[in-house]
């Protein structure tokens, strides 16, 4: 253990001798203290001037600021003494992993040095979390890369989508439970590119031990995907031919991924994740079709009177629709661009993490008026009725009939992987 003045002339020393390549400060000592997350600082030119680039990592941004040497020491410091609990910071001498204990007691663990240079432009190459030019196992299996690391052209938009769903993942790590294998659960993984990506990173990269099963309905995928698993060794990933709606053979899992299911789909998998009371819940809905029929309001008429304006609001108010009801049910819940729209107009992303939102009377009015407004009836209210403000039991009517859930318009089956979507 070293006192805090040892950091601090840590810190003093690596801006002095100009080695700093990369740092990150991330843990936050207090939740309730700052609105973002993690902050990562690198050297960059301005104006032919050495500067300190700081990224602050919120949920749905990144703010950056650009600092002298001075006010980067003076920053870095602050950063330390009371906003986190955790840092990396690598030199061109070494790395140093730093760690404050509640009572600001510092912990300094010196490490070789990862990284030999220091890159400073401004508009550097985007740094991926699968780094292009390091050959990837399940990517080179897939077909994005090849056997040097060189990501294939025709496939250079698939590997942004990966990294970028895994810079998603990223940011929820603290919210899954800690000192056990985690259990993970995707619902209509399809050709399951993220799905094997997510093994990737939390199994591989991240050294946490965990099960992934996959499920979809089409039996030659899940028969394809499982081979492809059993020749890159990843034993603790299993793929099942099932539908979401049927699925009932765990009784607790802490991450859901439900990518590209179709319709009410996307609503079974929810409710799925909410009654097992999953940590994280990362959703990319698809053919939101259900409150097409349902939605009608006079005012609104300049809008709803236009086909393409309609079906585009209609997926609009159930992903909003969604979103309030995970909040209302014990959730904080985002919607973000999960890609850029130019690569796929499925590009929304609900992500949900176990925690108050806010008051829920307050949330349930917002709700119940936004509702009754556009005289919406959606499916996840209704299958989740009995976890809701005043909700009764889900599958009974008010004169005792059953009523059926968990199904689409087509089939009566809550559909994984329709063969009309392109799947992830």
């Amino acid at each position: 253990m070293y006192p805090v003045d040892s950091l601090r002339k840590l810190i003093q020393d690596i801006f002095e001798q100009n080695s700093l390549i990369t740092a990150t400060w991330s843990q936050l000592r207090r939740r309730d203290n700052v609105s973002y997350t993690k902050v990562q600082v690198k050297p960059v030119t301005l104006k032919n001037q050495l500067h300190y680039q700081f990224a602050f990592h919120y949920n749905n941004k990144v703010l950056h600021e650009n600092l002298t040497p001075a006010e980067a020491i003076e920053r870095m410091t602050v950063l330390c003494e009371e906003t986190f609990r955790q840092g990396l910071l690598c030199t061109t001498e070494a790395d140093y992993q730093i760690l404050i204990s509640k009572k600001y007691k510092v912990s300094i663990l010196t490490k070789s040095p990862s990284k030999t240079s220091v890159d400073l432009s401004h508009n550097r190459k985007k740094q991926y979390v699968l780094e292009e030019g390091v050959p990837v196992s399940f990517l080179v299996e897939l077909g994005i890369m090849n056997e040097e690391g060189r990501v294939l052209a025709r496939k250079y938009d698939k590997f942004r989508q990966i990294n970028r769903f895994l810079e998603m993942v990223q940011d929820v790590i603290p919210y899954l439970p800690e000192g056990r294998p985690l259990t993970i659960v995707d619902f209509g993984c399809g050709k399951s590119y993220l799905t094997f990506a997510l093994y990737h990173y939390l199994s591989v990269q991240q050294r946490r031990s965990l099960k992934i099963i996959g499920l979809d309905l089409k039996a030659d995928v899940i028969e394809h995907c499982n081979a492809l698993a059993q020749r890159l060794h990843y034993g603790d990933l299993k793929f099942l031919v099932g539908d979401i709606a049927d699925y009932d053979e765990l009784n607790e899992v802490d991450m859901v991924v439900t990518l590209h299911a179709c319709d009410t789909a996307t609503d079974a998998a929810l409710e799925k994740a909410v009654r097992w009371g999953a940590s994280v819940i990362l959703s990319v809905p698809c053919c939101q079709h259900e409150l097409f029929d349902q939605i009608e309001s006079p005012v609104m008429n300049p809008l709803l009177s236009h086909g393409i304006l309609k079906e585009r609001f209609s997926a609009l108010a159930t992903d909003a629709i969604r979103a309030k009801l995970l909040d209302l049910m014990g959730y904080k819940t985002q919607l973000l661009e999960f890609i850029d729209m130019e690569h796929t107009p499925k590009n929304i992303l609900i992500r949900a993490v176990r925690g108050q939102a806010g008051q829920t009377a307050d949330m349930w009015k917002e709700y119940t008026e936004f509702r009754d407004f556009i005289h919406a009836d959606p499916y996840l209210e209704r299958a989740c009725a009995d976890l809701l403000p005043g909700g009764a039991n889900p599958t009974e009517t008010a004169e005792g009939d059953v009523t059926e859930h968990n199904t689409d318009r087509s089939n009566g089956k809550s559909t994984t992987s329709p063969d009309s979507c392109d799947h992830c």
